[in-house]
């Protein structure tokens, strides 16, 4: 990019790092000072750099490279005491579990509760307004879907739900925006979600990767408030960059609002976030000037504001979206946390299928079985 000085660290002359995320990177800016004459002060050269303090080991578990300060340890003990009292708060009950093993392979309670948690604010809000009585969806994706590796997955027990629960539900600090869009543009919204799978070969019987991971899981949303089908035998209608590479493929199959099929033209408010509304990620149809909720909460507080009001609540997936059938016998498989295997049973539609690598398990998709 233009002004950006790779060697040193600058940007637009300015030292500049970005240390890495969970605390991966400790991020340096070493300034040199000059002094001149009249005893002022002025900065002749800056560096900016980043250093590892942490690293993967061979199952991807964080491995530290650095000791802890003790100093340091001793001068934040009594915040960083009362910080962790404060997130095991309690603020509501579940009861069924919440976990996001397979929230890239079927409807997902962890995806669930925000998007339930968005709409409702959303519908309060535009009450009165100009957009009162125009329908409500609201999208949602797997933050901790596996992508930061084998650990990387939400796993909450039915029970108290506490404030460091709703961190994990929602671990990036949006603020909750919302968008007007046609039924046109839903669906094209969902095509570029459906760029998370990779292309399935019903004629093969080999083993076939499901899961394309180059494509962010937090790219992937699924849309509450309309019902489909995600057809994998069809190659991905735009690449993760949000360029249109297949004009003529349509993996988005069904698409309905209550229970209709959707209206190209039918207008929608559609509840979401700063990131997704304001162009993140390249999706269709969202660039920012669209938007007609810029609300001052974040996704995270609106989410523990709902359990809270809620108290005690079955947080389980309404099962909107689903994949397409696939006729034959294909071996579909992808990764998930070994931990995953707990939440498997006779109606799950996804079987064991070994080790997956790296720390991962392996898991097969059963298309033959209810609810694929």
């Amino acid at each position: 990019l233009d002004n950006v000085d790779i060697e040193n660290g600058r940007l637009n002359g300015v030292a500049a790092v970005m240390p890495g995320f969970w605390g991966s990177h400790l991020g340096v800016v070493d300034l040199s000072l000059t002094v001149d004459d009249s005893g002022a002060w002025t900065v002749s050269n800056s560096v900016g750099s980043i250093r590892a303090i942490m690293k993967r080991g061979e199952n991807r578990e964080r491995i530290a490279l650095v000791e802890p300060d003790q100093r340091i340890l001793d001068a934040v003990a009594e915040e960083h005491a009362a910080t962790i009292e404060f997130v095991r708060q309690g603020v509501g009950e579940v009861t069924a579990p919440i976990n996001s093993f397979f929230a890239l392979v079927q409807d997902d309670p962890s995806i669930q509760i925000v998007t339930d948690a968005q709409k409702r604010y959303v519908e309060r809000l535009i009450t009165g307004t100009e957009y009162d009585g125009i329908p409500v969806l609201s999208a949602g994706a797997p933050f901790k879907g596996g992508r930061g590796g084998p650990e990387d997955f939400t796993d909450i027990p039915a029970g108290e739900i506490a404030l460091k629960n709703v961190a994990d539900l929602y671990i990036f600090p949006n603020t909750l925006r919302a968008v007007t869009l046609t039924g046109s543009q839903v669906r094209e919204w969902l095509e570029m979600s459906a760029g998370a799978f990779n292309t399935i070969d019903p004629s093969s019987g080999v083993e076939q990767a499901l899961l394309n991971e180059a494509f962010p899981s937090y790219n992937y949303d699924v849309i509450d408030g309309v019902t489909y089908e995600i057809d994998v035998t069809q190659p991905p209608r735009y690449s993760k960059d949000g360029d249109l590479i297949n004009a003529d493929s349509h993996r988005i199959a069904d698409l309905r609002f209550q229970g209709e099929p959707i209206a190209e033209d039918k207008l929608f408010v559609v509840a979401t976030n700063n990131y997704r509304a304001s162009g993140g990620g390249n999706f269709p149809g969202l660039d920012g000037t669209n938007v007609i909720i810029e609300a001052p909460d974040t996704n995270r507080d609106v989410l523990s504001n709902y359990i809270f009001d809620l108290q005690k609540f079955d947080p389980s997936a309404d099962g909107n979206w689903s994949f397409a059938p696939i006729s034959g016998d294909v071996n579909v498989t992808f990764r998930s946390s070994p931990d995953a295997a707990k939440a498997l049973s006779d109606k799950t539609p996804i079987e064991a299928a070994g080790d997956g690598g790296d720390g991962f398990a392996k898991y097969e998709l059963i298309f033959d079985k209810p609810g694929t």
